[in-house]
């Protein structure tokens, strides 16, 4: 655990009451999303679902359907997804780049491989594949999907993962955006008990902490999903992680942000974006009063005088 952690209630966690969204019109059927402010103005999102699926707003209210990031998948694809189908996208601009990260597997295997395409304008249909960043197979105690990119201490590291012992981290070459062959895999955050579910992390760094936020327990079940986001820090990148109690999110730790509330069920596959100095929470949820579609949720990230992430 690490020493400098201020062991107060988050208060999130502690009067267990959540913002719901902020209102969006549109396209708003999305699941895993990724967002990020355009250089040239307005906004893009994509996510799980046909070739990388994306959306574009000019305000971040009205979203439209712009197709998908690629025109057709990637011959590569194929080894690890008969149908081509990738999951869980990140968008992140750095050396006047887009890039954009995801995952291609199956359910129920870890032989599976995070991609990376590159755009000059983060565009749909501008994407240029670089192939593959990282992968794993089965003799493998991790699983490569679910990435999210982050910079810390000069360099570029990747958090991923899932079932196999949860969350767990990679240092990235900055030039080429793939992992740094023989690099260290860093475990993050697991859960040794039952559902074990621990997945689709997001880091940002702000103030002393890197904050680690992960999706926890049953995605993609409509109204039946149980989905939430809880979230740890550490004065290190590579952790430990430990919740605001002290309990490290090696052992299942981890403030509850966002869960079930009202209509909005089963919230996660989050990614974080600042726009206009503000940080932004991206996630999907399932409507409950619209047969548990998976819609896009958007809510402002604030932080508390302790130093927790709190939602608006």
């Amino acid at each position: 655990m690490a020493a400098a952690l201020t062991l107060l209630p988050n208060t999130a966690q502690a009067a267990q009451s959540y913002p719901d969204p902020q209102p969006i019109t549109g396209q708003q059927i999305i699941h895993d999303p990724t967002v990020i402010a355009l250089k040239s103005g307005g906004y893009v999102a994509y996510s799980t679902g046909g070739v990388i699926g994306a959306r574009t707003s000019k305000n971040r209210v009205q979203w439209d359907d712009a197709g998908n990031a690629f025109a057709t998948p990637p011959s590569w694809w194929y080894d690890y997804n008969s149908t081509g189908d990738p999951w869980a996208p990140d968008l992140s601009y750095r050396d006047g780049r887009y890039w954009l990260y995801y995952a291609v597997s199956s359910w129920g295997t870890n032989h599976s491989a995070i991609g990376v395409a590159t755009s000059p304008t983060g565009l749909p249909g501008t994407w240029t594949d670089q192939g593959k960043a990282f992968t794993s197979e089965t003799t493998d105690t991790w699983n490569a999907i679910d990435p999210a990119i982050v910079q810390a201490d000069g360099k570029l590291w990747m958090a991923f993962g899932s079932y196999w012992t949860g969350i767990r981290l990679i240092e990235l070459n900055p030039t080429t955006g793939k992992a740094i062959p023989g690099a260290t895999v860093s475990q993050l955050a697991t859960r040794p008990d039952a559902p074990y579910a621990v997945e689709g992390a997001y880091i940002v760094h702000h103030g002393s902490y890197y904050y680690l936020f992960a999706s926890y327990d049953a995605c993609c079940q409509g109204v039946n999903s149980t989905y939430k986001i809880r979230v740890g820090r550490s004065t290190t990148i590579t952790g430990p992680y430990a919740d605001s109690t002290g309990k490290p999110m090696l052992t299942g730790g981890g403030d509850l942000l966002l869960a079930t509330h009202g209509r909005y069920i089963g919230p996660g596959g989050e990614s974080i974006f600042q726009d206009k100095g503000k940080d932004v929470l991206a996630y999907h949820y399932y409507d409950g009063e619209d047969s548990g579609t998976p819609k896009l949720g958007l809510n402002t990230l604030t932080w508390t005088t302790t130093g927790w992430p709190k939602l608006l």
